[in-house]
């Protein structure tokens, strides 16, 4: 019996030393706020690279201003409230010029309104698409990204840099370095589902907080990734992992593990 009580004092000790312990509710309250900014920082990002979806990718080897053609012509179709446009701004670059109007214009479950310009330059070999998309509202909020693409040559990169002051959260700056990642299935862009990953940032009252967001995927229109992670590692020292899984993400929750304490599942702050 006492030799049974020592493996148990000992195992608990080992517990305790290697972390394992369940985390406070404070602990867990606290994690929660911060992942729920985070998550409104990827949304910026993800609200981007669903607007980039919504003209096709261009097709190597198809003369630049036939293609934009097509591609204002395309998301004309897609789109009825949206009103598209083309422009040549010199030699090198056609535009697609995309304009919501305010109020009522739904695009992929989101209410866009403003004005933004999708930049082509290159030719048949190699393309680049850049656009600006900072004179964009999406559900009542400045969207505060640029986004593009280089396509054709060796490779095809998509990306979002998203950064500025945080809509919901005006006392918090952020910025998030997105690139469109490749899971079996999907399209790459363009498609219902969207996959992202890149390194980040948030300031705050606390400090500067680094995020790191690892193949969050999400669905068109929703605001929690059904896949993926977002790891936090916060301005005080501490580490809060929040790891999306579909069972749980059809529930609205998502899994939390504070430092090396156990994880635990929790509602998807909004």
């Amino acid at each position: 019996m006492l030799r049974r009580t020592i493996c148990l004092a000992s195992l608990t000790a080992l517990a305790t030393a290697c972390g394992g312990s369940a985390p406070t509710q404070e602990q867990i309250d606290d994690a929660r706020d911060k992942v729920g900014v985070a998550l409104v920082a990827a949304s910026q990002a993800r609200a981007a690279l669903e607007l980039l979806g919504l003209l096709p990718v261009y097709t190597c080897g198809e003369p630049r201003r036939t293609f934009v053609g097509k591609a204002a012509e395309s998301v004309q179709a897609d789109v009825g409230c949206v009103t598209a446009s083309t422009e040549s701004l010199d030699a090198a670059t056609d535009a697609v010029i995309l304009s919501f109007p305010e109020g009522s214009c739904e695009v992929r479950k989101h209410t866009v309104s403003g004005q933004t310009a999708f930049k082509y330059s290159g030719g048949e070999d190699r393309m680049d698409l850049k656009a600006d998309l900072r004179q964009l509202k999406v559900d009542g909020y400045s969207l505060q990204a640029e986004v593009g693409y280089g396509t054709c040559a060796d490779e095809s990169r998509y990306y979002t840099l998203a950064e500025g002051p945080l809509p919901k959260n005006p006392e918090y700056t952020f910025r998030v370095d997105g690139r469109v990642g490749k899971r079996d299935g999907l399209p790459v862009i363009g498609g219902t589902s969207l996959v992202f990953n890149g390194p980040g940032e948030l300031t705050g009252p606390e400090g500067t907080s680094r995020l790191t967001f690892t193949e969050l995927e999400y669905e068109l229109g929703e605001y929690a990734p059904k896949e993926g992670e977002g790891l936090l590692e916060t301005a005080d020292g501490h580490t809060v992992k929040a790891s999306f899984k579909t069972t749980l993400w059809r529930l609205g929750k998502m899994e939390l593990t504070i430092d090396d304490r156990e994880p635990v599942t929790v509602p998807v702050v909004r």
